[in-house]
């Protein structure tokens, strides 16, 4: 029953929506206050007359102002759905967007099935953060090697974290990049830093790890670094995949043509936009 003097989860989703914030994001962290993360929007509709407590309400109207002030929904929930998985994300690592399940959707299907046949597909994914796209992969292909890599320490911990809590048998290494990793891979997958170092829209991504973001004068060096490492860590026929920012697919292209890469192309995200290219190193080429 309602307390008159308690606001309901109702009144608590109005007052979200007077302040400014999009009602998704408030009724997400509506459902973390409430402590029913995994209850969905519908549970708030069948329970939209329940009574706040006077806390709750205000942990949750804390919770929206630090929204508004560009913190993401996932660091504010320490959660984050991605390619049905429940991760675990905090400011260590970038909140994982929907877009990249467009890499992990284009790296199943050339590790599919006519393409590999003869052994367990061996995949390496650049940069794991959170581990989204090295645990998506390995949950969808539970025989394929997955190792994930990455510089930081704080984002392995983050990763590694979450693959024992999703019970995901991925490997993981902390490297620059390719240096130091060994072996040839099946497909090598990246979601790098990609925007320029001065883009105004920086301001609007304050909350997150600045050297997942950026990556040069034109958010090209660490693609164009990935590139040049790429072939001797492949094997012949195997690929390189990238996700880049929504104006890089034909430099990308470029640099991938450039660099002896064939069946040169690209992906569109869920907004119809170039935002993952790819390349597959020749067949009659290794290089030492």
């Amino acid at each position: 029953m309602n307390n008159s003097a308690s606001p309901t989860l109702a009144q608590a989703l109005a007052q979200a929506h007077t302040l400014g914030l999009a009602r998704i994001d408030a009724q997400l962290l509506l459902l973390h206050t409430v402590g029913r993360p995994d209850a969905g929007r519908a549970w708030l509709l069948a329970h939209d007359t329940d009574a706040m407590d006077d806390a709750a309400h205000a942990r949750f109207i804390a919770l929206c102002q630090r929204r508004l002030a560009g913190e993401p929904v996932a660091y504010l929930t320490g959660r984050k759905e991605f390619y049905g998985l429940p991760l675990q994300v905090d400011a260590r690592v970038l909140d994982p967007r929907p877009d990249t399940e467009t890499l992990v959707d284009w790296a199943l299907e050339v590790i599919a099935p006519p393409y590999l046949n003869a052994h367990a597909p061996r995949v390496v994914d650049l940069g794991t953060g959170s581990g989204a796209i090295a645990l998506a992969l390995c949950s969808q292909r539970a025989d394929a090697q997955v190792l994930a890599v990455d510089a930081s320490a704080d984002a392995l911990a983050v990763a590694q974290a979450n693959a024992e809590r999703l019970g995901l048998a991925v490997q993981f290494q902390q490297a620059n990049w390719l240096a130091g990793v060994d072996g040839r891979f099946d497909a090598i997958v990246s979601n790098p830093p990609y925007i320029p170092s001065a883009d105004p829209h920086l301001a609007a991504l304050t909350h997150e790890p600045l050297q997942a973001l950026t990556s040069g004068a034109d958010g090209l060096e660490d693609i164009r670094t990935i590139i040049a490492q790429a072939p001797a860590h492949l094997q012949p026929g195997g690929w390189l995949l990238l996700e880049h920012g929504h104006d890089q697919a034909d430099a990308v292209q470029a640099l991938l043509t450039t660099r002896g890469f064939v069946q040169v192309q690209s992906r569109n995200d869920l907004a119809g936009i170039a935002r993952c290219t790819g390349g597959q190193w020749p067949l009659a080429q290794t290089v030492k």
